[in-house]
């Protein structure tokens, strides 16, 4: 229900003042006196003071005293008082960095990012900010797209719980009178992780029922926890790009899905309809896009040239503009800016705020849950005792905090070097290589280094600034000169345990055979080196699981666990020719969705099905035993997962439908249980219509989506 204020306030309105409502700038437009965080993309763009002053939201600047003079400057310009809003990529922590989004889905914990998210708030709103372009809830495939990074992974139910728990985590459940949340912004809509070749801003195709089936749910998810914008995605849907897609925007997710929220465009992207080929001239692209449902069109002068004119000459109705008007002032309604256009930010706030240590505590939790144990061949973990060589060229490096912390202190975060030089008391350091480029000196350093250790510590990885968007990369192994240094360090026949620091799964087959143990870190935030230590000690025990496949070639690209059924699927060890296949190289990927090692081992046992019939009223209980069997404490998240063997359309191998995690004690036993209902069987049919069918279902329950690792159950759903 729209607000009499926000009536009030269209009732007064020229049209010029409305269309400015609809613009947003980029900070560095409205600030002289403090410097501003770069954004992506172009700003070389002729903006006059006139837009500046009539526009109605600004991105990718904050900090408490800078966006206070940016907000009393225009109010005191502004005619009729209407606020600012101060929008920015606040992905995976303000100041607090915790680990990016990819590494978050690893820890298999909503609950734990709810809460991440909401101290990232109240950073963030402690800055100013009003609105946070997170979460990103694009499913993805293709490694090769620099920006998996800022997805949860592979899998539809688990974005979707991801989606919904960051949606919560900065929102909260009362914006106007809870200044310590913001408003979030669900991207891209829709279907942005599926860019052909993984290359950024690249075209997307693929059927509805695919969009429907796999890509919507975590959109829907972040619509169902009352997410107030969502973001409009570069890429093509159906051959037309989204922003300016009116069966996407209008038919789809405002008619069908009930969103009331705003739509604003990516970067440009109201603009870029041009050079798509479905606009003319920034005339044809504005309006497009509005009658499409775009609000706010971010970093382009589309709105600001055209609309105007285009209502004048009768080409765009009046409605339209006003309705677009009308939810931008909803929202800042919604926040209370009307009543507080600072919301309450200040100075001291700010700074009491970003100096909360229970923060630092949270996230070096985050990024010790994150971690993943890809390999240990009784390497890890290690004593303090041990003689340790410390070499790479990520083991004194403090980019650990990932691409989209544009706020973050990369010059306050400790490195890897920092950490375990205070907690080994024979330790030694050498880089051994530059990042990306071989150096003789630092090999034969880091040689002479290692050959007086017990041990060796490989910290590899790449930067941020081969991954985000717009770092798309055809091959996604590690650099020739970290490899070399591997194999060299080899030969001196000591254990290496790699650490490995990245934002997206690398091709590691050439790097596994040489090392002993691999612990995959990601991009963990600003007590990223804090928490990889405690790893290593064991103090605190790997638990992620991955949610994204690592694959064994970039060739192999895309390979994902819940993919559809063949008419010729390979036959285990089989290596015969006329099945689905490479020649050169196994259909599976190197670690696949949902593996992840422990310090410890579980057993599964009793695994036992209450029935071995559903109907659509009732449910199944399937019951198991996890004990551990190891000698330390550990987490171990149970997976569930279906399959549909014969259906009306072609169905995944396996789904993910349900999952716990839970910690035992050394040799401590519990039972859990799963529930089955008729609603976790439904698909989309051939017609779009979503049902489940009568029939044989097969159960899986494991540690990972790999069959080896999960024991089969079936039962029969009943006609409905």
């Amino acid at each position: 229900m729209i607000n009499d204020k926000v009536i009030q306030l269209l009732e007064e309105m020229t049209i010029e003042e409305k269309i400015g409502q609809l613009t947003q700038f980029a900070g560095v437009f409205y600030s002289t006196s403090h410097s501003s965080t770069p954004v992506t993309g172009r700003i070389e763009f002729p903006v006059n003071q006139e837009m500046i002053d009539a526009s109605g939201s600004v991105l990718g600047i904050a900090g408490a005293e800078k966006l206070l003079e940016i907000q009393k400057n225009h109010l005191e310009k502004n005619r009729l008082g209407i606020p600012l809003l101060f929008m920015a990529d606040v992905i995976n922590g303000f100041e607090s960095i915790f680990p990016i989004p990819l590494g978050l889905g690893a820890t298999w914990d909503p609950l734990l990012v709810e809460e991440l998210q909401a101290v990232s708030a109240k950073e963030a709103t402690s800055a100013g900010l009003h609105v946070s372009f997170a979460p990103m809830a694009d499913l993805v495939r293709d490694p090769r797209w620099g920006r998996v990074m800022e997805s949860t992974g592979e899998d539809p139910y688990l974005n979707s719980l991801f989606a919904k728990a960051t949606v919560r985590g900065l929102q909260g459940s009362d914006l106007k009178n809870d200044s310590q949340h913001l408003a979030a912004c669900v991207k891209h809509f829709a279907a942005y992780g599926l860019s052909e070749g993984g290359r950024d801003y690249n075209t997307v195709d693929l059927s509805e029922r695919e969009l429907r089936e796999m890509h919507m749910p975590a959109y829907q998810a972040a619509l169902d926890a009352g997410v107030k914008l969502v973001m409009t995605a570069f890429n093509t849907v159906d051959s037309i790009p989204a922003t300016g897609n009116k069966a996407l925007l209008r038919d789809m997710l405002r008619e069908e899905y009930g969103f009331d929220g705003v739509i604003i465009s990516d970067f440009s992207a109201v603009q870029e309809l041009i050079p798509h080929g479905v606009a003319e001239d920034e005339a044809e692209a504005a309006k497009k896009a509005l009658d499409a449902g775009v609000d706010i069109d971010m970093m382009s002068l589309c709105y600001s040239h055209s609309l105007k004119r285009l209502i004048e000459e009768g080409k765009v109705e009046l409605a339209l503009l006003d309705e677009a008007v009308k939810r931008v002032l909803e929202l800042k309604n919604e926040l209370g800016l009307f009543e507080d256009p600072y919301r309450q930010t200040s100075v001291t706030r700010e700074k009491e705020t970003l100096t909360n240590s229970r923060h630092k505590e949270l996230v070096r939790k985050a990024a010790e849950k994150s971690a993943v144990l890809l390999k240990n061949d009784n390497a890890l973990p290690l004593s303090t005792s041990t003689n340790v060589a410390l070499i790479g060229p990520y083991a004194d490096n403090k980019d650990l905090l990932g691409e989209w912390s544009i706020f973050g202190k990369v010059e306050e975060t400790d490195t890897l070097k920092d950490c375990m030089e205070k907690t080994f008391s024979h330790f030694a350091y050498s880089k051994g290589s530059e990042m990306y480029e071989r150096n003789e000196k630092l090999l034969n350093e880091a040689l002479d280094s290692a050959s007086n250790a017990d041990l060796i510590v490989l910290a590899l990885g790449e930067g941020r600034e081969r991954s985000g968007e717009g770092r798309s990369r055809a091959s996604i192994t590690l650099a020739p000169c970290q490899l070399e240094l591997a194999k060299k360090l080899y030969e001196l026949g000591k254990p290496i345990v790699v650490t490995l620091f990245n934002a997206r799964p690398l091709d590691l087959t050439e790097l596994e055979p040489y090392v002993n143990a691999i612990l995959e870190c990601w991009h963990p935030g600003s007590e990223g080196a804090s928490a990889i230590t405690n790893l290593l000690l064991g103090e605190a025990n790997p638990s992620g699981k991955l949610t994204m496949s690592f694959p064994r070639t970039t060739g192999q690209v895309p390979v994902y666990y819940n993919a559809y059924t063949t008419g010729r699927p390979l036959p285990p060890g089989s290596d015969e020719r006329f099945f689905s296949r490479y020649i050169d190289v196994a259909n599976e990927p190197l670690y696949s969705f949902g593996f992840g090692l422990s310090y410890t081992s579980f057993k599964y046992s009793k695994l036992h099905l209450s029935s071995d019939q559903l109907t659509a009223n009732e449910s199944l209980t399937i019951t198991l035993d996890i004990t551990n069997i190891g000698e330390v404490s550990g987490e171990e998240i149970v997976q569930l997962y279906i399959q549909d063997p014969v259906a009306e359309v072609v169905r995944p191998g396996k789904e993910l439908k349900g999952f716990q995690k839970i910690f035992l004690e050394a040799k401590e036993t519990k039972t859990i249980q799963f529930e089955v209902t008729e609603s976790m069987l439904r698909y989309y049919h051939s017609d779009l219509s979503y049902k489940s069918d009568s029939g044989t279902f097969h159960i899986y329950v494991g540690s990972s989506s790999e069959n080896s690792n999960l024991t089969k159950l079936s039962f029969t759903l009943l006609d409905l």
